[in-house]
């Protein structure tokens, strides 16, 4: 079977985040199927930056899987020029009959945003493909609900026809989003057509990992367990929206236990926070580190933390990247987000609590701190037999490739 994958934003392993469509690709090309990922040249999530010289797109195989850079506007931020980003990637994907050159059986929608649904069933229409969407965010209600755009804004109206565009022309919809069913319904999905494929892992990863985070974060961290304190980490980017803020406030709260608070990371908030806890006793950042010693650095953690400032948008649930890392070290979790699902309480992994709430976040950890080590290693257990049940990336790519093919049907 021949999959055409467009991603606006899809990155590699070379080139960094985001990561998902690289892990399904390469899981289908091991089972036999040709992937090309079609991709924008520029991303605020990558890396590594890719360069087209002569033409308006370029072609590149990164490790086994064949990817079409398009080249796009440059931007910055989330204004205009983004949009402006947007609507580049999109004319180019019109231009297809220059860069397509096989007959997809399968073409998937995967931008965050719907708009590549229109030339994406163009594609499809042309080699009668099965045409699915993938569904990340939900727009145009995130620029509405986040980013407090007018729904009567041309912009808006647009991503809304593009929206109800998907639900009416669409075989199928595929959504990290577990909640969401019934708002597409609302746009004129048929129900049937839905399928919920969560973010995951890559299990082999994580068991044949050897990259170790550097020797003085390291000695530090192991100067802080010697010294009889347990480490609570956040592993991740440090952005408004990860509550930071308020997880080191708890450490105020918890100065006087056997806790101590470490971040792993960078991000536009990195210097604020760093000010922000300058003096507190139990409270330290490491900075970013590389992703491969990111199991390394939570091996040497006693409890993780994750947080996501409230938001109405959350309703539809989440599936957090870094919450599956986190299950699979194997550590006592504590989650200060509250959404329309639970995968800590359903894994039974740690502790729920208030989001931007530095005492329920303290609190949380109170608890425990409380447990017995057999307790504790329980919920670490729990949470990496549910992850490697339900997300690693082996399944998931199995249960996806039963959508694009019509449950087996392949060509």
């Amino acid at each position: 079977m021949n999959v055409l994958y467009i991603n606006h934003y899809a990155g590699s392993i070379r080139h960094g985040m985001e990561f998902r469509p690289y892990y399904l690709a390469a899981k289908w090309k091991a089972m036999g199927h040709n992937v090309t990922i079609v991709a924008a040249d520029q991303s605020h999530l990558r890396q590594a930056s890719i360069e087209i010289c002569d033409n308006f797109f370029a072609c590149e195989n990164v490790a086994g899987i064949d990817y079409i850079w398009l080249k796009t506007t440059r931007y910055s931020g989330n204004g205009v020029n983004r949009a402006l980003n947007m609507f580049s990637f999109v004319r180019r994907l019109f231009q297809w009959r220059k860069w397509l050159k096989f007959s997809p059986d399968v073409v998937i929608a995967s931008s965050t945003y719907p708009l590549d649904i229109f030339p994406a069933k163009r594609i499809a229409k042309k080699f009668s493909s099965r045409l699915v969407f993938e569904l990340h965010d939900l727009w145009p209600l995130s620029p509405i609900e986040l980013g407090g755009m007018s729904p009567g804004n041309p912009f808006i109206k647009l991503l809304q026809y593009a929206e109800n565009y998907v639900c009416k022309n669409v075989d199928a919809v595929v959504s990290m989003l577990p909640c969401v069913i019934d708002h597409l319904v609302e746009h004129g999905l048929e129900r049937d057509k839905f399928f919920y494929i969560p973010n995951g892992v890559v299990v082999d990863d994580w068991l044949n990992c050897e990259e170790k985070v550097p020797e003085e974060i390291r000695h530090r961290l192991l100067e802080i367990r010697k010294s009889g304190k347990r480490v609570i980490a956040y592993a991740g980017a440090h952005g408004v929206a990860n509550a930071l803020k308020s997880f080191a406030e708890a450490s105020v709260l918890l100065r006087d236990s056997s806790i101590h608070f470490v971040t792993f990371g960078g991000g536009p908030e990195l210097e604020s926070l760093i000010r922000m806890s300058k003096g507190f006793p139990n409270f330290s950042t490491f900075g970013p580190i590389s992703k491969k010693c990111i199991p390394d650095a939570l091996s040497l953690s006693d409890f993780l933390f994750i947080g996501l400032q409230r938001q109405p948008l959350f309703r539809f649930g989440v599936s957090p990247n870094k919450l599956m890392d986190y299950m699979m070290a194997a550590k006592p979790i504590v989650c200060a987000i509250s959404s329309g699902n639970d995968i800590v309480s359903d894994a039974k992994c740690g502790i729920t609590c208030e989001p931007e709430s530095p005492a329920a976040i303290a609190s949380a950890i109170r608890v425990l701190l409380n447990c017995s080590e057999s307790e504790l290693v329980e919920m670490g257990r729990s949470g990496k037999q549910y992850v490697c049940s339900h997300h690693d990336y082996n399944h998931l790519a199995v249960e996806f490739l039963k959508v694009i093919s019509f449950q087996g049907d392949l060509k």
